[in-house]
């Protein structure tokens, strides 16, 4: 049991943020753990910089953790800036505003790091791995001495007999149930002595932590389930440095850095335990969380008894122990939505609507049978109906007549628009709102253009490649390829080729006949891999494709390739997006791919500029006039980053648009798929989904998205390809809303699609003037790293 502990007050650092923010330390009984509550992700990462620095300043010799993945990204941009501009006026200004020792630049040559953990078995040499990761960007990039880092490195494990890992394992598969098994050969004894040489591989290296007093300062993210370190849901809160497996959560989390789930599922990892961490009671423990999509894990590890399914749960008796958060991961917080409320003159009618919606899907009363009583038991919606200027049922029939509203929108027709539909990702607009796309598109007055922003190849893996590569191969040796090889029809200057493939693999799709699928893709793989290697002909292109199967059998998965293999990747994917809008009429012509230079495979995605990235998208939308721009809507940037840099690329091209064409008719429409989802106020379409709809989006997937299919990057929340995930955000939507209106309005309804409806699509509709001030504030916190 966690015993209850008084907290430190807040550091000079987090005194200047909980100022800014204008919310307590931490809330009780509610909060179990203090809590600095930030605007946004790049602030997040500047407030735990600067409370790292100033921990710094008062322990130069002290022993720290930090993490690895991407959440980290402006922890690292913000350290480095502060160390590298430490004597400029702006920087000696900032530090004294927080509180830290501006005369005194600190120095982490002297600290003492520890690895918090990495996968199991990988080779410490390979860019994915952990330990990669930490001599870049923490012992080289923050000049951290070597000698005094205690790493994780699988290579340098005693192993039995001399050999490596790799020998004892040679698929990389480690079966942990021989710890407890007698093997019945030479192979599997070698390896159950090869894990028992690893186990105490892990207890020296918890010894060597507890040697140095523990660790002094932890940074840790939290994952999907709510682990720390690699402490999955249900670890003892007594762990220590161990072997283990994860969960799916965790697997799906690690697919992109892996290579792929079918890689992640079979790693194990090595990690510090749960009292490795509380080691030293008087450790600084901080752990960061963005956006909404942790809201629900960071309320159950802040605001819930310290459990084993609340791996957090241990940090409560730590009196330095903190969550450094954003807003969005901060809205399952009550007492922090009730404090907000009352601190500001006047709640916006929005978000009193905003919570007595919750509180209709929680409780499965209709919105306007909500009685007080059910108010006022809540705190959250009782705190909002009070500082409401109206009263109850006037509230409660607003949001009745809001909702009708917006259904009404969705079902509208639309006509005249010229849309460029916009995309970070080859399958965002589909799977964000297909089920309006297949309505706009049947009226031929109005006009679509689809722009892919990134070319996407990470998200295609080396077996996929081999496969295509092979099926073309086997194409060349038919009689139609040489037919068609006799009349030029892979000629570069042989325009209509590359519509011909894809009528081809359409013509399959029909025909339910996977061998014309094949033809249609093998044709318009043939035809990318001369245009990647134009000294090549189709006679000595074979030999060129072997030599590609040959690269990709000497990649590790999850390398990063080479730009001739990335541009490959990325045609696989545009082409998987051509055959989609291709099902709806639409020409090669309107199919745009920008391939904006930003995206380039690394961990931290380059920040877009205004000639590479923006100029490009600028001059398509001169070229093609467009009255609504629709783009993947993240505010928080706290997802996917490319979604978020390519919405400031796209920001910037609407406004240098709008200047020179100011009259020119322009609104904006924000969707969001698989990684985010709107409440219903933020919203202002909601577009009903029928089950036909569902199924024409399901199939359009697996038979286009075919590197998708297997679904080799997943959603920590779906098991599945992403139009799975997506149907049943679609159908959630349907049901809270069922629950908020009663379901007597949706099943007699004098509206057909309404009555059909199992799913709505959510939109956010904006005039620029709104769209920029949701973009600006962001774009200000990024700017000021120099």
């Amino acid at each position: 049991m966690i015993k209850k502990n008084n907290f430190n007050p807040p550091s000079p650092v987090e005194s200047y943020f909980l100022k800014r923010s204008k919310l307590d330390f931490r809330y009780a009984p509610d909060e179990k753990i203090p809590v600095v509550q930030v605007n946004n992700f790049p602030l997040l990462g500047q407030l735990t910089a600067l409370r790292f620095l100033e921990w710094v300043q008062n322990n130069p010799e002290g022993v720290t953790s930090l993490p690895t993945g991407k959440t980290p990204e402006y922890f690292i941009r913000y350290v480095a800036h502060y160390l590298t501009t430490w004597d400029t006026r702006k920087t000696q200004a900032m530090l004294e505003q927080v509180g830290i020792r501006n005369n005194e630049k600190p120095s982490l040559h002297d600290l003492q790091f520890v690895q918090i953990d990495e996968f199991f078995p990988i080779p410490s040499t390979q860019q994915n791995s952990f330990y990669d990761y930490v001599m870049k960007y923490y012992i080289k990039g923050f000049g951290i001495n070597e000698d005094r880092a205690q790493l994780i490195d699988a290579a340098r494990i005693d192993y039995p007999k001399g050999k490596t890992f790799q020998e004892i394992f040679p698929n990389l598969v480690v079966d942990l149930g021989l710890r407890f098994s007698q093997p019945k050969n030479g192979q599997g004894r070698l390896q159950k002595e090869a894990i028992e040489r690893v186990d105490e591989y892990c207890t020296e290296y918890e010894r060597r932590i507890r040697a140095k007093g523990g660790i002094g300062f932890f940074l840790g993210g939290i994952g999907p389930d709510g682990h720390i370190a690699f402490n999955v849901r249900g670890s003892d809160y007594f762990s220590t440095t161990r072997l283990t497996p994860t969960n799916f959560e965790t697997q799906a989390a690690a697919a992109a850095d892996l290579g792929g789930i079918e890689v992640s599922q079979k790693r194990l990892v090595i990690t510090i335990g749960l009292q490795t961490i509380t080691f030293n009671p008087e450790a600084t423990a901080l752990i960061f969380a963005a956006g909404e999509a942790k809201a629900g894990i960071v309320a159950a590890a802040v605001q819930e008894k310290a459990a084993n399914i609340h791996p957090a749960g241990v940090l409560h008796a730590m009196p330095n122990a903190r969550f450094y958060i954003t807003a969005g991961a901060a809205v399952f917080l009550d007492r922090r939505e009730v404090e907000a409320m009352n601190a500001v003159a006047e709640v916006a009618e929005n978000l009193v609507d905003q919570h007595l919606i919750t509180l209709s899907m929680r409780s499965r009363t209709p919105i306007r049978e909500i009685s007080t009583e059910q108010i006022a038991a809540k705190q959250v919606p009782a705190t909002a109906l009070a500082r409401s200027r109206d009263s109850l049922p006037h509230i409660k029939q607003r949001i009745f007549d809001d909702l009708v509203a917006k259904l009404e929108r969705g079902l509208a027709p639309v006509e005249d628009e010229v849309f460029f539909h916009t995309a970070p990702h080859h399958d965002d607009i589909m799977l964000g709102y297909l089920a309006h796309i297949v309505h706009l598109v049947r009226n031929p007055r109005n006009k679509h253009h689809f722009a892919y922003m990134t070319s996407g190849f990470n998200a295609v893996t080396n077996e996929f490649v081999k496969d295509q590569i092979q099926h073309a191969l086997a194409y060349m040796e038919t009689e139609q390829f040489l037919h068609l090889k006799a009349e030029n029809y892979f000629d570069a200057d042989y325009e209509m080729g590359a519509q011909r493939d894809i009528y081809t693999y359409l013509d399959g799709i029909a025909s339910h006949s996977t061998v014309h699928k094949y033809k249609g893709s093998s044709r318009r793989l043939i035809r990318n891999l001369l245009m990647l290697h134009p000294q090549l002909d189709l006679d000595s292109l074979p030999r060129k494709m072997l030599r590609i199967i040959d690269y990709l059998d000497s990649r590790y998965p999850g390398q990063k390739d080479d730009p001739l293999m990335q541009n490959l990747k990325g045609r696989i994917r545009e082409w998987e997006a051509d055959l989609v809008w291709a099902n709806y009429g639409t020409s090669l012509e309107n199919v745009h791919h920008l391939r904006l230079g930003f995206y380039k495979g690394d961990i931290f995605t380059e920040d877009p500029t205004l000639d590479r990235d923006v100029q490009p998208i600028l001059e398509y939308m001169e070229r093609i006039k467009p009255t609504v721009v629709t783009l993947a809507l993240d505010p928080e940037a706290s997802g996917p980053d490319t979604h978020y840099k390519v919405m400031q690329a796209i920001a910037a091209a609407i406004r240098l648009y709008k200047q020179k064409y100011p009259k020119a008719a322009l609104r904006v429409w924000g969707y969001r798929n698989v990684w985010f989802k709107f409440q219903p106020t933020d919203a202002n379409i909601f577009v009903p989904v029928s089950v036909n709809s569902m199924a024409i989006m399901e199939d359009t997937f697996r038979q286009c998205f075919q590197s998708q299919v297997d679904a080799p990057f997943p959603s920590f929340e779906y098991n599945g390809p992403f139009s799975g995930l997506a149907q049943a955000i679609q159908v959630q939507q349907h049901q809270d809303l069922k629950r908020v209106m009663g379901r007597d309005f949706w099943y007699g309804h004098d509206h057909p699609r309404i009555r059909a409806a199992r799913g709505l699509v959510y939109l956010k509709e904006m005039d620029l003037d709104e769209f920029f001030t949701r973009v600006t504030e962001l774009q200000k916190v990024t700017e000021s790293q120099g």
